[in-house]
């Protein structure tokens, strides 16, 4: 052997020691190598001494399905060794946090267990989501829950009759689709955001995971929760028309077992319409118990209210021999002022009181399975009254002279009680060379409510009255029945509805993710469903009922070329009995109706650009069957063939650009489209109301220096209709939103919002052609934020 040879190999095992050496270091394990062991090293010696290194632990490492075979004694041996350690390790959190468990950070959310009631990263998820996280939520500071939906692809706003939240979803409208915690929230109310971890909307028939109805996607809130993590945050805030805000958020863990939670806030403002205005509050304390590591129980208790002018917007401009799809008619606005309030300001109004209580207790079986058990009772005493355009010879359009419009009154309330009880099971095996991730449960609720409506008489002893378009405001009385006696002055006898019903819900499902290999999944479920309702005719009192018995499919196949991208198709069908979204009648004619479908074929690609940054792209066929079309010859009875097709596309990315630069950007090409008559005006061909065949959003928040950051927001909404027959065109709008925030330490931040930053003037939703909501002109709102 040559004296360069032995000098290489002398090099390499001095290399291979020293890497020894830093790696025992860094562990923590002190070295005995003696200096004749050295020497031995340096002779060339062709093995080392063995080393066992045992690192530190700080807490007990739950068991793989796969590895689930230790004995007791070496259960004791771990525990020996962590109870020696103990002293150095470090404290063991409460639990980890909501934004940790799912891997959030700013606009970036990494996974959720909304889709498919067990945490999933969203690249795993083979449909159309976005997650609206508590930071974004937060930045942009909007007024209303599904105002951040204009941020989210293939989703338009509902005027929702002024008192109310709701969606149009790939062309489906619901009042209905709203969901909390995963739990059924279906009163028609509007929601506010203070104590919301983040909001998901999910695009696509979901009868798989949430039943009936959810066609064309849906919306859920979850909520803040005690995680045992410190926050004490308090905000107060001012702003355009009087708007005055204040919150509170403050949590901690008590001790090792419990945690605790309080969110509160009360909000009172006018608005940019005239003898608008709202009062809103809320309090919501949490607890989270942990009995042991495997075990939690979450407690929620929420008493919610909310006030407000309901305000059904403008009519239309009638036009001479009448508005046609091919010569629609515009919105109308006196004078060109959006402000104007076509409604009475003394009776005009919407108010919903909600008491929510919620119980969930999860469970780690620590061998593959774990189960989440889940009860919510919910309380919702909900009222609203309107004056409004409506009635007359052109239906509540100002007459082609602009010299009368029609105004109509109603009052309605919709009271309901929900209980809903949700057991799901996940378990993780291996048959043979597949990786399962199988979930199943069932779902149990009772809805029961009534559902009164009234029309209103003017003092001219009629339901109508004509107003002079340009000072339409209605400040005279109406005569409403008053249900309890049954009769009013002017001879009305009856409430156009009065109807006390209950529906019971039985539900089961079934869903296997079944891992192929690294690359390729395959996804199979069904749910069944069976929605028992019974509902009494006060008017009448006639009794009826009807059982629908629906199973709903899904399946899907994902690809995955790396780690971080997948390519998925999915295949998935819905049901929404004739009962309807807003279930709170039955007559002989719904009796006899078949539920409407909707089946969805999609395929998608989502990409972690990086880390912490998501590219979502889907192409879709939403057919949506057996919708009701009345039928002339036989009033009160309909024939199920109306029919309506959307096919669209839908980009989104959200997230971190780089370390300062933050976007949530969306794209929707929609074409909704009417494929068989559901009336005798919306006829095929038609496009589907308030859909724009092009939606763009883009939010940027950038982060200047660790003191100053800004935002710019830019809305696209492309032109509409305001209801499905297609004569009167809302036109497209274009509307721009800022921020500029501001840490002044540790303690104290601030930030400044400009919504519609330059006034720009646009018809933002409808409920109908002759009910048209007006955008908020510039508004400003200035936030100071306190954290101990």
């Amino acid at each position: 052997m040559t004296s360069r040879t032995q000098a290489h190999r002398r090099i390499a095992l001095l290399a291979k020691l020293s890497l020894l050496t830093a790696s025992y270091l860094a562990l923590g394990v002190p070295l005995a190598t003696s200096a004749a062991q050295a020497q031995s090293a340096q002779a060339g010696a062709s093995s080392l001494p063995p080393v066992t290194v045992t690192p530190p632990a700080t807490q007990r490492r739950r068991s793989a399905p796969s590895t689930s075979r230790n004995t007791a004694a070496a259960r004791g041996r771990r525990t020996q060794t962590a109870r020696r350690i103990a002293p150095a390790a470090a404290a063991k959190p409460f639990a980890e946090s909501q934004d940790a468990r799912t891997g959030t950070s700013g606009y970036f959310t990494n996974s959720t267990s909304v889709a498919t009631r067990t945490n999933t990263a969203i690249v795993n998820i083979p449909q159309s989501l976005n997650v609206i996280t508590r930071e974004q939520i937060r930045d942009q500071n909007y007024q209303g829950l599904t105002d951040v939906t204009r941020y989210v692809p293939g989703v338009a706003v509902h005027q929702g009759e002024g008192n109310r939240d709701e969606l149009v979803i790939r062309g489906v409208d619901s009042s209905a689709n709203f969901f909390v915690n995963g739990f059924r929230d279906d009163v028609q109310y509007f929601r506010d955001m203070y104590n919301a971890q983040s909001i998901e909307v999910l695009r696509g028939p979901s009868a798989l995971t949430f039943g009936r109805g959810a066609g064309g996607g849906l919306l859920n809130r979850t909520l803040k929760e005690a995680d045992g993590n410190r926050v004490y945050e308090a905000t107060a805030q001012t702003g355009s028309w009087g708007d005055r805000r204040v919150s509170l958020d403050a949590g901690q863990a008590i001790n090792d077992n419990v945690a605790a939670r309080l969110n509160v806030f009360y909000e009172g403002a006018d608005a940019f319409r005239d003898f608008n205005h709202l009062e809103r509050y809320g309090i919501n304390p949490t607890v989270t118990l942990k009995p042991d590591d495997n075990t939690k129980i979450k407690l929620s208790y929420e008493y919610f209210h909310d006030e407000r002018t309901a305000d059904r917007g403008n009519p239309s401009q009638g036009l001479p021999g009448g508005a046609t799809r091919f010569n629609p008619t515009p919105p109308f606005a006196p004078n060109g002022d959006l402000s104007t309030f076509f409604g009475s300001p003394s009776l005009n109004t919407a108010q919903a009181t909600v008491q929510t209580g919620m119980a969930i207790i999860e469970h780690d079986f620590e061998n593959g399975l774990t189960v989440r058990n889940g009860t919510i009772a919910a309380d919702y005493q909900k009222f609203y009254q309107n004056v409004y355009p409506t009635g007359g010879p052109l239906a509540g359009a100002v007459n082609p002279a602009d010299t009368a419009v029609n105004l109509g009154a109603y009052q309605h309330t919709t009271n309901r009680d929900n209980v809903f009880n949700q057991t799901d099971f996940t378990y993780k095996t291996w048959t043979g060379p597949l990786f399962h991730t199988v979930g199943f449960g069932t779902e149990f609720g009772r809805q029961t409510g009534v559902d009164i409506r009234n029309t209103g008489v003017f003092p001219n002893g009629t339901n109508t009255i004509v107003q002079n378009p340009f000072a339409p405001t209605y400040l005279g009385p109406v005569t409403f029945l008053h249900h309890f006696t049954g009769t009013n002055s002017d001879g009305v006898t009856t409430p156009d509805s009065n109807s006390r019903y209950a529906l019971n819900i039985q539900s089961g499902y079934l869903r296997d993710t079944i891992e192929i290999s690294r690359a390729v999944q395959i996804i199979a479920g069904a749910r069944f469903d069976r929605y028992d309702m019974s509902a009494t005719d006060m008017n009448t009192n006639i009794n009826r009922n009807r059982v629908d018995n629906l199973v709903s499919p899904q399946g899907a196949l994902i690809i995955k070329p790396i780690d971080s991208m997948s390519v998925y198709t999915a295949y998935s069908i819905s049901f929404l009995p004739a009962s309807g979204d807003q279930f709170s009648a039955l007559n002989d004619g719904t009796l006899i109706l078949q539920p409407q479908r909707f089946e969805n074929v999609e395929l998608g690609m989502k990409w972690n650009v990086n880390p912490k940054l998501l590219f979502s792209t889907a192409v879709y066929n939403l057919n949506r069957t057996n919708q009701p079309i009345a039928d002339g010859n036989n009033p009160g009875f309909f024939f199920p063939s109306g029919s309506t097709l959307t096919r669209g596309v839908e980009a989104s990315l959200t997230g971190y650009v780089t370390e300062q630069w933050q976007s949530s950007l969306a794209y929707a090409y929609t074409d909704a489209k009417i494929t068989g008559a559901t009336s005798a005006t919306v006829v095929p061909g038609n496009r589907v109301q308030l859909v724009p065949y092009n939606q763009f959003a883009w939010w940027n928040k950038y982060q200047f220096t660790p003191m100053w950051a800004a935002a710019l927001g830019v809305i696209y909404f492309g032109d509409s209709f305001a209801s499905s027959d297609d004569t009167v065109r809302l036109p497209g709008f274009v509307r721009f939103d800022a921020a500029v925030y501001a840490k002044i330490d540790e303690t104290w931040s601030a930030q400044l919002n400009v919504e519609n930053i330059f006034d720009k003037g646009y018809w933002a939703s409808a409920d109908g052609n002759n009910n048209i909501s007006p955008g908020q002109g510039r508004t400003v709102r200035l936030m100071a934020r306190a954290r101990f």
